[in-house]
């Protein structure tokens, strides 16, 4: 896999996580009973948009052409890309 194709895979993830966190942030004032839950669930996404941002810039200085499982150690990459297509499938509810 190139550089640029996991790029657009991450810049994929940071859309969903911006949309999860708009939705969850604006359901804080739905009810009293799960206000606490969408608080912490925007908290917790802001945290892997920071993670996924860190990713984009390591990324961004890199050949777009370069093989990206040259840049992780053995299993960093496989399980950067599971990380990556569970984030961008953030469709579902989850408090």
């Amino acid at each position: 896999m190139k550089v640029k194709e996991l790029l657009e895979m991450v810049d994929e993830a940071i859309m969903k996580v911006n949309l999860k966190i708009v939705e969850s942030t604006a359901r804080i004032f739905e009810s009293p009973y799960t206000s606490w839950e969408f608080n912490r669930r925007s908290v917790d996404l802001e945290e892997e948009l920071e993670r996924l941002k860190k990713l984009k810039a390591f990324l961004e200085k890199r050949d777009p052409e370069e093989n990206a499982e040259a840049l992780f150690r053995d299993r960093e990459f496989e399980e950067l890309l599971k990380y990556l297509k569970y984030m961008r499938t953030l469709d579902r509810y989850e408090p």
